[in-house]
């Protein structure tokens, strides 16, 4: 590991207790030994760290959907690196601390909403896409959204329930967002935008029957969406996220903490909008306050005018170019019937990486 990650490293493991106060640590249990050991050993909820009192009873009342959750918040996880790929903070997490992200989600930035966001989206993705499969017993298919069949096709096959893939991430994702400050407020806000999100995209999805694939006869069922179009979605709302401010007032549990849209001429974020109300840092150095990794080493578009851009993600510090000799297959033929043969060969490709 190059020096510079390692100091960053050690510093945020060494200075993690000071994250985990308001952190969903409970993200952990898609990461490491926990979450590889879920499909071949009981899960003990007690050993789940950072769980609140309400996750735990519903931990123990529902276990045979915990693993599911834990797959959502993975699957959140890999979609998130997937969708800033190419931007300063690429959603690195970290496996070896109980805050995955490490300080990157203690500010209230928008890097905050949308891995909110995509965490809530993916457990109810996944908790509703194991009903459906069957993998449970006290959920299955939906048969409260049907309605008559149209013209040419009738219902069949077994509708997602997303309704209730829905209310166990609400139940278990926001029952730690119970506080009466702005943090609280917000982490919920964009939990709910994600789940929003999933019931937004569901649609109907048809198989044909009939002689020679005619279609003489479609079967058709609700489906929910590829978890990418909800990545994509998310990060199209993460690019157009609204600053908010914090407002305190009185109420008769004591000061409450509220958010307000920041600037009123904008039209005010709905409930499918991401909230923030603190600026991101730029994440062009390794800094363990903030989290940053520096983008120092990352692989660089030089063609591209945009963040993934050497000149963006280079942060203007330059890039280096080295040649990087990669086999691939090539002059393939195809054989009757039915196979493929090809040739190896060698390519020579640029590879350019930040100064």
């Amino acid at each position: 590991m190059e020096p510079h990650l390692l100091r960053l490293l050690l510093g945020l493991l060494l200075g993690g207790t000071r994250v985990l106060a308001g952190y969903p640590i409970w993200w952990s249990l898609a990461l490491g030994q926990q979450y590889t050991s879920l499909g071949s050993q009981p899960l003990l909820c007690g050993s789940i760290p950072g769980l609140v009192p309400k996750q735990l009873r519903f931990c123990r009342n529902y276990i045979e959907i915990m693993p599911s959750v834990a797959e959502g918040v993975k699957l959140g996880i890999q979609e998130c690196q997937h969708q800033f790929r190419g931007r300063r903070w690429n959603c690195t997490t970290i496996d070896d601390s109980l805050a995955i992200f490490g300080p990157v989600l203690d500010k209230a930035t928008r890097e905050s909403a949308f891995v909110h966001a995509i965490a809530s989206a993916g457990v109810a993705f996944a908790v509703t896409r194991s009903c459906a499969e069957g993998t449970s017993t006290i959920c299955g298919c939906d048969s409260h959204h049907k309605g008559p069949p149209g013209e040419g096709w009738k219902w069949g096959g077994c509708s997602e329930d997303a309704d209730f893939g829905v209310l166990v991430s609400r139940e278990f994702a926001d029952a730690r967002e119970n506080r009466p400050d702005a943090r609280s407020a917000m982490n919920k806000h964009n939990n709910e935008a994600g789940r929003t999100t999933i019931l937004d995209h569901m649609h109907l999805k048809c198989k044909c029957h009939g002689l020679s694939g005619s279609c003489e006869v479609k079967t058709c069922w609700w489906a929910q969406p590829d978890f990418r179009a909800i990545g994509d979605f998310l990060k199209d709302k993460y690019d157009s996220a609204s600053e908010m401010v914090v407002e305190k007032h009185r109420e008769s549990r004591g000061w409450v903490e509220t958010l307000r849209a920041k600037y009123a001429l904008f039209k005010p974020p709905t409930e499918r909008d991401l909230v923030y109300y603190e600026n991101s840092p730029n994440f062009c150095e390794p800094n363990p306050e903030t989290g940053s990794f520096g983008t120092r080493d990352r692989t660089c578009n030089v063609t591209s005018h945009g963040i993934d851009g050497c000149d963006l993600l280079c942060c203007g510090r330059g890039h280096n170019t080295r040649t990087e000799k990669r086999k691939e297959k090539c002059h393939c033929i195809f054989h009757w019937c039915c196979y493929v043969s090809c040739q190896e060969c060698i390519r020579i490709y640029d590879v350019h990486t930040c100064k």
